[in-house]
Parts: structure tokens; sequence; C-alpha cells
């Protein structure tokens, strides 16, 4: 297949010679794999190995639609191309630019100052660059917007509570009692932007070299919905967690490391004043992103423990998943 795959850049993009290079990440959404060609190095998005349903294009597809509206207006790698035939690769697949950065988790480049300011210039980064994107009307540049999109966390809590109850392998009573917690409190007054869907600091790029915004990545959960959730998720793995042991502890480990970050108010309020959106209560966003996630998440523990799916990141799931519900009650003050 890699004949077809070089015949179909050379016809499509002009690219001459290219050819699959090592996987730079992937496994529990799209995989992340180096093209290299004669005049340099892209970037293929596809989905997961072993990915032969139906709907294995709708990630890469639904990425390659948001990076091309968003081109230009924010910080986000140029989309080049997507084919949706099979027979290419054995998968769809988008290819995008690839844009020289870093992702910062555990901790910070070698050239950033481990201080506060640094810390708080990251967080200014990640508010601005995803506020941006919230500041655009999704109609204005080529979106649909479906007609249920207001309603887009009142269909995410029925959803996730609806798969979790379809599929359980082990009694979550916090689940329940907090999807029943989000029910009662949904915000009056809500927004439609476009939505990353997992927008955080791991799902971004940094310049090596000093803490600038390079690029916003990892579209392929991006929808036209309420944009705080993506607020939300963002701050609830920003500065001190609120459980001495949190769920997906590695994530952000940079902005508990001792050093005073800016607060998640401040950062709200930042993200408030760019897109000129109110927030009505952004612990309720917090905790419907701990929520949403732990949700999401325990169908990868549900395939570990009926045995189809064993990975460290799986194996994780046993206690993370009670973890990021534990740490949503404590700030919803349930229990």
């Amino acid at each position: 297949m890699s004949g077809m795959f070089a015949d179909w850049a050379a016809a499509q993009l002009g690219v001459v010679g290219a050819r699959l290079g090592a996987r730079l990440g992937g496994g529990n959404s799209n995989v992340t794999q180096l093209v290299e060609h004669e005049g340099g190095t892209l970037v293929m998005r596809r989905p997961p190995d072993n990915a032969i349903s139906a709907s294995a294009a709708n990630g890469v597809r639904r990425e390659h639609r948001m990076l091309a509206a968003l081109a230009g207006r924010a910080a986000v790698p140029a989309a080049l191309g997507f084919c949706d035939d099979a027979t290419v690769i054995g998968q769809p697949f988008l290819l995008v630019e690839r844009v020289d950065g870093v992702s910062i988790t555990t901790e910070l480049p070698a050239a950033y100052p481990r201080d506060a300011a640094t810390l708080r210039t990251l967080g200014e980064q990640l508010v601005d660059g995803i506020a941006a994107v919230h500041a655009l009307d999704p109609a204005a540049i080529g979106l649909e917007v479906p007609a249920g999109a207001s309603a887009f966390l009142d269909k995410q809590i029925e959803r996730w509570l609806a798969a979790r109850a379809a599929e359980s392998v082990r009694p979550l009573p916090q689940l329940h009692a907090l999807g029943g917690w989000l029910r009662e409190r949904l915000p009056r007054a809500r927004a439609v932007r476009v939505v990353h869907g997992d927008f955080h600091l791991d799902n971004t790029l940094f310049r090596r070299d000093r803490p600038q915004l390079a690029a916003i990545i990892d579209w392929e959960l991006a929808t036209v919905g309420d944009p705080l959730a993506d607020l939300g998720l963002m701050l609830a793995f920003w500065g001190p967690r609120q459980v001495e042991s949190p769920g997906f502890d590695f994530v952000q480990q940079v902005t508990r490391q001792g050093v005073a970050a800016p607060t998640r108010e401040a950062l709200a309020e930042r993200w408030s004043r760019a897109t000129g959106i109110a927030i009505e209560s952004l612990d309720y966003y917090v905790v419907f992103a701990l929520w949403r996630l732990a949700a999401i998440v325990e169908g990868a523990w549900v395939l570990h423990a009926r045995g189809l799916v064993d990975s460290d990141y799986s194996r994780r799931l046993e206690r993370d998943v009670p973890a990021l519900l534990e740490e949503a009650a404590v700030i919803a003050r349930l229990g």
C-alpha cells in the first residue's frame, strides 16, 4: 500500500516520494504518524489500529472539517488533505502540516524558566488560544450548527448516563449522583460555539524556545455546542487539584510543582473578557468536565474488565475513574 499512498499524495498534494514514518502518538483516539517526503515532513491523523467499522472515518473527517474552518482564524495545524478511500492505506486519513513544538505534561521544556511568570504565560496562552476559537460564530465560518446545539450539556449528560447504565462492570454511585446534580443545575444561558471536546495543555503544542502557543491539536472530538465545556476541562486539570491522589494525576503536573500558577478564576475571567461570554457557574463546568471524562473513559475500563483490552492506560482506569468522580464530588460538595 505504500505505493498507493505515494501516488495519492503526489496526485492530490503534489508531494513527491511520500512514505509513512514513525508513529508520534495515539492509541486511545486517532493515531498521529509522521509522513516523510522529498521536501520535508507532514503528519498523518488516522483511526486507531484495527478500527474497521463504518464509522472509523468520522473522527478524521470531523477533524479535517474543523481545521479547514479554523484555518487563519486560530492556532491550528493546516489541513492539507483528507482521504476516505480505504484502499490507499487500509483506513481513512488526514494529512496536516507538521508544527514544530512540544507537548507539555510532566515537565517544562529545558529553555523555559521555572518560575511563576512562565506558568502565568502558559495559562494565558492556553486561554487566549481557545478563546480565539470560541469567539467565532460557527455559521460564519461555514460550519453547520445542529438544531440542538444549545442543548449540548443536556445531551451529554443523558448520553453518558445511558452509556454507563447499558455497560457496567462495577458500582459507581458517584457517577449517577453527579449526573443528577448536573441535571438539576443546568445553566440558564448557554452560548453555541465550536467546542474542541478534549482541550487541555496536553493537546497543544508550545514553542521549544519560549512559552508561546504553537498549535491546538487533536480535533477529532470537536463539535458545535457549549464552549464552557472546553474551559471547564482545561481548568479541571489546572493548578492545585481537589483530592490528594487525583485521577490522571500525570496530566499537567507542571502547574502543581510548588510554583504559584494563575488561579482558575483569573483564567476564567480572562476567557470571558476575550469571548464576551458570561460564566454563570465555573464550578459547574469543572464538575461537568471531570464527570464526563470519567463516564467516557469508564468505557475503556469495561473493555479491560472483559478481557478485550490490556494496556497501562486501561489498567490505570481502575483507580483513575473513581478518583475523577471523587474530585468532581468534592467540588460539587456532594457527600
